[in-house]
Formats: C-alpha cells, structure tokens, sequence
C-alpha cells in the first residue's frame, strides 16, 4: 500500500482526510447515476391547479365584459354618425 501511495504522489493523510468525506456524504457526487430520461417534472399540486383555474374564470370574466364594451361603442358609434377604423385599416 505504501508503495503504491508514494508512487501515485499520494499521503495516508489524503486516504484519511477522503474516508472523513464519504462518511459525511461529501463524495455522494462520485457515486453511479441512473441513466436514461430524466423524469418529468412533478405534477402541478392541487393548490395550484385550483388557484390558475380561479385566474382562467376571472380573466374570461373581464375578456366578455371588454366585448361588451366594445359592442355598446360601436353601436354608440354607429348611432352617432362616427366612423371607426378597424384594425385592417390601420395596416
């Protein structure tokens, strides 16, 4: 074993200084990993998939009353005689 340290460079103070290591699970980056694909991400958790499903109905709220804004004006508009430029007309 002495041979084998000195002609690798090496001192039985690095053997003990890299078993201290593995015992405190700092060498755990050395060990095999499982091959293959990855895992996908974890699935969304209920809390969130309540919270983003409450956000979908609040903005399809504000989305039908923008229509209906839209619509009183260009009736609004049209009563009053008031051309609107549609986006086609802009280009």
């Amino acid at each position: 074993m002495g041979a084998l340290l000195r002609r690798e460079g090496l001192y039985s103070s690095h053997l003990a200084a890299w078993r201290k290591a593995r015992e405190q699970g700092e060498l755990a980056g050395l060990e095999p990993r499982k091959r293959g694909v990855k895992p996908k991400a974890k699935m969304v958790s209920a809390k969130e998939h309540e919270r983003v499903k409450r956000e979908k109905i609040r903005l399809e709220r504000e989305l039908e009353k923008a229509r209906a804004i839209i619509e009183v004006q260009k009736k609004l508009s049209e009563m009053l005689g008031i051309e609107l430029n549609s986006p086609e007309d802009e280009k």
